[in-house]
């Protein structure tokens, strides 16, 4: 997929009525910062790390992971102070599996075990 503007991305990719892809091989970069930008969610290197954790652990797995499993990580990356699920909330206030993943291209998570 080439697009020139986030509008542009946004029309070319099939998603859901939440605005999820239903393809999660269709996501890029590009993808990624129209998505945020039509949530409303800012994108810093922090927020690049957990999405960039997201899309490995998906290719891995083929699965989206976790919040406990996202957090080992941010420990583990960003120490005991930022591994918090308070913390992810602060990154990703409405929540990591209806922001954080939709921005990582993934489907909609059928079980919100991701926000527990």
């Amino acid at each position: 997929m080439i697009a020139t503007d986030a509008t542009t991305a946004l029309e070319q990719v099939a998603r859901d009525n939440e605005g999820f892809l239903l393809d999660p091989d269709d996501w890029s970069p590009a993808l990624a910062c129209a998505l945020a930008r039509e949530s409303g969610q800012p994108l810093d290197d922090e927020h690049w790390q957990i999405i960039d954790y997201i899309r490995d652990a998906y290719a891995r797995t083929q699965t989206v992971p976790e919040a406990r499993k996202l957090l080992r990580f941010m420990r583990e990356a960003w120490g005991d102070e930022r591994a918090t699920r308070r913390y992810l909330y602060r990154l990703f206030p409405t929540g990591y599996g209806q922001t954080a993943c939709k921005i990582a291209g993934m489907r909609k998570p059928l079980k919100l075990m991701l926000d527990v």
